[in-house]
């Protein structure tokens, strides 16, 4: 099935009359359940046009008839496949009641029934596809095609779904990328936007992991396939988040449990109610009357559509603002949670290594490096030029961060010379006359602790102490062997974080926890600048499971948000697990049970807000159901309840519950969840 997310919004959104028809073909018109409802209601808006203008009965029964066929051959079919199955099924139920009442001469009251029968149904589906328009959004990234090197390095274009792992792909500039893979020759920016939710594109070369359906730059890129296309990251977020369309809640399976005996109960009621009377004399026209009206009105259609069209709403709102939700099940479990806990790297920080401080050591000699005289920023911007020089030629993620930092001030670099890197120490190269060396303090200051420089080593191992006792990695410069700088480096909390801690506070009532590998220093700074005061430093991947059985032991409900794949343990143990999508770690998306697109970390207040809303929608709903069955049961067995009133107020139920499940996808629903 071919689907478009933007024809369907243009649905709900005033649209030109040229766009209308463009809706109809690929959005909610393309299902059978809606076109069966509108030819049911436009076959019984014809016939009660012919009754209300005095035509021949025979042409407004034929009308009212082919009604039924239209709206009714559905779920009555299926009612008889259920029933194959010693199932009772309440659509066949509806049918039955239906026929019964035309039977009686009721035809009016039957039709009336299966038009908003039918139209309780389209709305179910319309809601399942719009869950579902979300996830095939993310189908239509990917391309059909690539171009592939052959063994005689000639291009060749196949159907990306052909490719192998070992392949060798051609992406031209501005292309979409046809497979996972890992660079193999070239050098390009990849728009990373539609997996990852970067907002500028990553910077791509030789060994780097790229991803299909990302966006590639102005470079051309050669990509050796490391996944089939039935495994890409893509692929396997979709895959995940389709089934929520075919997984019934909770609350869902257990109505469909009572349905069956409440089914049970409800046809023996409706046979005693017709039988019963006649042995007393009732006529039988006014006992099959009675009897059709109770079984109308004691169906339980609105307390089976209670549910899941607020869970369906939900799930298909949050997957259009960038979470993916795995199931109406997982959505249950986010509206339970009362506690968040929080990885550091890559979720609550952007899991990148930033600048954030060069300290120039005291006693250095800089005016050398400067080449002239000038106060300490000056000399500052010398060291930091001197620095990204250097390690222009490095791959390593702290170089990297350094030559940024330069080139973020708009420093222009020289070029280096004789440049060497040395695996777990650092980097050197000549730049301007100078021997430069950047890399591990303690490594570098082995070198200088002997001499008239062991002065300037203790000063510079201070220094770098206290760096790193703020959280900070530190790496140590030396020009022409003497220490002159201290670089800080650190993974930069992500914007927003901070506010999103807060508001999870607010809403569940207690405040997160910070769950993390790294040291306890690095993690009491990133938990004091995101107001987290429950730390748990230094945990490899069991520990944090075993943190998380404690405080699930404790009695909180917890989610965990989490991005690597360390953490999948931990979020497959969790009430319920989020992964930031950014890693494309395959076993940590698999192990999530929702999947943050587009790394906003406001989505995670969001998305709870938006569940606990749908639940409050789903008990609302079944207690409107559960009220109109109530009311009308009593009045049609202590009174005289006319069947058409019963129709009208057991499908009306039925009606209003699904439209007010329905409300939920509105934009409004999100922007009200993230306004907590």
């Amino acid at each position: 099935m071919t689907t478009d997310l933007t024809t369907f919004e243009a649905a709900v959104r005033p649209a030109p009359a040229s766009r209308r028809l463009r809706w109809w073909r690929s959005g909610a018109g393309s299902l059978p359940e809606v076109r069966w409802a509108l030819a049911a209601t436009a076959l019984f808006a014809a016939g009660g046009a012919a009754q209300l203008t005095g035509a021949p009965a025979w042409l407004r029964w034929a009308l009212y008839l082919t009604c039924y066929a239209a709206g009714g051959w559905e779920p009555g079919l299926a009612g008889l496949k259920a029933l194959r199955e010693k199932t009772l099924d309440v659509d066949l139920l509806m049918v039955v009641a239906a026929i019964g009442a035309a039977a009686i001469g009721q035809v009016f009251d039957g039709a009336l029934l299966i038009v908003i029968f039918a139209t309780s149904g389209a709305l179910e589906a319309v809601a399942t596809k719009r869950t579902e328009d979300s996830v095939r959004d993310l189908l239509n990234l990917a391309p059909d095609q690539a171009a592939r090197l052959s063994a005689a390095g000639e291009e060749e274009i196949v159907a990306a779904a052909d490719l192998r792992v070992g392949d060798v792909i051609v992406v031209r500039p501005g292309e979409r990328i046809g497979a996972d893979g890992r660079v193999v020759d070239g050098a390009s920016d990849v728009d990373q936007a539609s997996i990852a939710g970067e907002s500028l594109p990553a910077d791509k070369q030789s060994g780097d992991e790229v991803f299909a359906g990302t966006v590639n730059g102005t470079g051309a890129l050669r990509v050796q396939v490391t996944r089939p296309a039935g495994e890409t990251v893509i692929a396997r977020i979709v895959a995940m988040v389709e089934q929520a369309g075919a997984t019934k809640a909770r609350t869902q399976l257990f109505i469909e449990k009572v349905e069956q005996r409440y089914s049970i109960v409800m046809v023996a009621a409706t046979l005693a109610l017709f039988t019963l009377p006649l042995l007393w004399g009732t006529p039988v026209q006014e006992a099959l009357l009675r009897a059709m009206t109770f079984m109308i009105v004691a169906s339980p259609c609105a307390v089976v559509l209670a549910t899941m069209p607020p869970l369906l709403a939900a799930i298909a709102t949050a997957g259009r603002n960038g979470v993916l939700v795995k199931s109406a099940v997982v959505m249950e479990h986010l509206a339970d949670v009362d506690r968040v806990a929080f990885d550091k790297t890559g979720t609550l920080t952007e899991g990148s290594p930033h600048l954030t401080r060069l300290r120039v050591l005291p006693g250095a000699a800089t005016t050398a490096a400067s080449g002239s005289e000038g106060g300490a920023e000056a000399q500052a911007d010398r060291l930091l030029m001197l620095a990204a020089a250097t390690e222009q030629g490095s791959e390593h993620p702290l170089g990297r961060a350094i030559v940024a930092a330069a080139h973020r001030k708009g420093l222009s670099l020289p070029e280096a010379a004789d440049f060497a890197a040395l695996p777990g120490r650092g980097v050197r190269a000549r730049v301007d006359g100078h021997l430069v060396e950047i890399g591990s303090p303690a490594h570098l200051l082995k070198q200088t602790v002997t001499g008239t420089m062991s002065g300037d080593a203790e000063r510079a191992r201070q220094v770098v102490v206290g760096l790193e006792d703020d959280g900070h990695s530190a790496v140590l410069m030396l020009l022409d062997g003497r220490p002159v700088a201290a670089l800080a480096l650190a993974d930069r909390i992500r914007p927003g974080a901070a506010q999103a801690v807060t508001q999870l506070t607010g809403l569940t009532g207690t405040a997160p926890v910070l769950l993390t590998g790294d040291n306890p220093r690095a993690a009491a700074r990133v938990a004091e600048q995101t107001g987290i005061t429950d730390v748990r430093a230094e945990l490899l991947p069991q520990d944090k499971v075993n943190a998380v059985h404690e405080l699930r032991q404790h009695g909180a409900r917890l989610a965990l948000v989490g991005d690597g794949v360390n953490d999948a343990p931990a979020l497959a143990s969790a009430h319920a697990g989020i992964a930031m999508g950014s890693s494309g770690a395959d076993l940590t998306l698999q192990a999530a049970d929702a999947v943050i697109t587009r790394d906003d970390l406001a989505t995670v207040p969001a998305v709870l807000a938006l569940a606990r809303r749908a639940r409050r929608l789903v008990i609302a709903n079944l207690v409107i159901a559960a009220t109109f069955i109530a009311v009308l049961v009593a009045w049609d067995l202590l009174g005289e309840l006319p069947l058409p009133l019963g129709v009208a107020g057991h499908e009306g139920s039925t009606v209003i519950v699904g439209l007010n499940g329905l409300r939920l996808l509105r934009d409004a629903a999100w922007k009200r969840a993230a306004a907590i």
